[in-house]
């Protein structure tokens, strides 16, 4: 079958790069299979030439690299092994899997300094446990670009719904969607929280509509990613790396205690091992925040830390989900297994600020011992805080909700859940679906 290309949102931001008068060496970062490579490749259709090389399968050419930073040098030469023309404005220089030459990430500055007219971009898997033995690397030299896997209007896209997309973005309190879209909405968006927003395994259901299909390259992908990190990070074995996975995946929506991986695990292997997992972008923290202004990260407090998976489809296989039972039920009580929703909408949030840095998640709780309050996320909107409360079904307390708004005066809240928009006093209700909007509502 003839490959096609999903369109992305970050193809946007790739041909802006293009036409950029100053551009800089463009660093393409995120975990395995998020579609990094795929991008690249799209956006070379756009220049006249176009030279890809992989340092995981082409370790000859490291040797380049090694032996010459000056970039005219070095292009010269690929130039003749490719039988390709380098020409500033024509060809795009591509170095994957760069993360296995460090010689040519250092070499990313000087074609800032000495060669800026040429279009270059790296990326690779594991590409930050590279970069932070490079703490001085590249700055003010280098743009990064972080991707994740598709975002739920990526995956309507990718199903030809154009249409139900724009309707969504214009619904509201006001003028909430009507019930068939709504319905449609919320039985795509059961769909995408099972299989999750990794590319290769949207196109296997946009292709097929094979539900085990697409649990079979779950599965892949989760071997694939352990063994990244016995490949890169030796002294930690793919078992600890699973146990963590499969705790952070068990453990969605409460703080984090090492202790839930294992009693014989020692809470340093596990700290560590969770480190390298956000390191790797496969794990996300979520870190309290006081809310009491922005920025949200100016008063936090590292002790008090939840964690999400980067996909939903690898946080339901490591559940173990039974897909069966999703279909025989119309509430999220089946689906929702370890938070999957709370993981779906800090996922989204991710997803919708700037590409250009690496996004942070917060929450608040209470910290006073008399009495449990928690808000699931506090997001930034309008130069404001805006507590969003996570609900999987269409009922549900806002006592948490109440209080935060109480105690620090916040005017407007959100609560996001499977019912359709609406408003009660000062509480928007936006659909899980719709989680989006909140990134253009007025």
């Amino acid at each position: 079958m003839e490959y096609k290309y999903i369109e992305r949102h970050v193809d946007k931001e790739l041909v802006s790069w293009k036409n950029d008068d100053e551009k800089k060496p463009l660093l393409l970062r995120g975990a395995r299979q998020v579609g990094k490579s795929s991008a690249v490749r799209k956006l070379a259709e756009h220049f006249d030439y176009f030279i890809e090389i992989n340092f995981e399968f082409q370790k000859e050419l490291v040797s380049l690299f090694e032996q010459s930073q000056n970039p005219q040098e070095i292009c010269s030469k690929l130039s003749v092994i490719f039988n390709t023309p380098i020409e500033p404005n024509k060809t795009l220089l591509f170095l994957d899997e760069i993360q296995a030459c460090i010689p040519a990430i250092s070499s990313l500055r000087f074609f800032y300094e000495k060669y800026p007219e040429l279009h270059v971009i790296a990326a690779g898997s594991l590409l930050e446990f590279a970069l932070h033995e490079l703490p001085s690397f590249g700055v003010g030299r280098i743009r990064s670009i972080f991707m994740y896997p598709f975002s739920f209007d990526e995956f309507l896209n990718a199903q030809g719904e154009i249409l139900l997309v724009k309707e969504k973005k214009e619904a509201n309190s006001d003028k909430p969607l009507i019930k068939p879209f709504h319905d449609k909405l919320i039985n795509y968006l059961k769909t995408y929280l099972i299989i999750g927003g990794l590319p290769e395994v949207v196109r296997k259901y946009v292709t097929s509509k094979d539900f085990l299909q697409c649990q079979k390259i779950l599965q892949d992908l989760i071997v694939t990613y352990t063994d990244d990190f016995a490949k890169y990070k030796k002294r930690f074995s793919p078992s600890l790396i699973n146990k963590v996975l499969v705790a952070v995946a068990k453990n969605v929506g409460t703080k984090f205690m090492y202790s839930n991986v294992s009693e014989n695990t020692k809470s340093h292997q596990v700290k560590e091992a969770l480190e390298l997992l956000v390191m790797a972008g496969l794990v996300i923290p979520i870190t309290h925040s006081s809310g009491n202004g922005l920025p949200l990260g100016a008063d936090t407090n590292d002790k008090f830390r939840k964690f999400i998976m980067f996909d939903t489809g690898i946080q339901q296989m490591l559940l173990g989900l039974a897909i069966g039972e999703i279909f025989l039920h119309d509430t999220f009580e089946v689906i929702n297994k370890g938070f999957i929703a709370e993981t779906f909408a800090g996922l989204e949030f991710i997803k919708y600020q700037s590409c250009y840095q690496r996004s942070a998640l917060y929450y608040w709780q209470r910290e006073e011992k008399s009495g449990n309050a928690e808000v699931d996320y506090l997001v930034q909107r309008q130069n404001k805080v805006l507590p969003v409360e996570i609900k999987a079904g269409t009922k549900g307390s806002m006592q948490s909700l109440y209080y935060f708004m109480d105690k620090k005066k916040i005017e407007t809240a959100v609560r996001s859940s499977n019912e359709n928009f609406a408003k009660y006093e000062n509480v928007e209700i936006v659909p899980l679906y719709a989680l989006s909007n909140l990134y253009t509502l007025k």
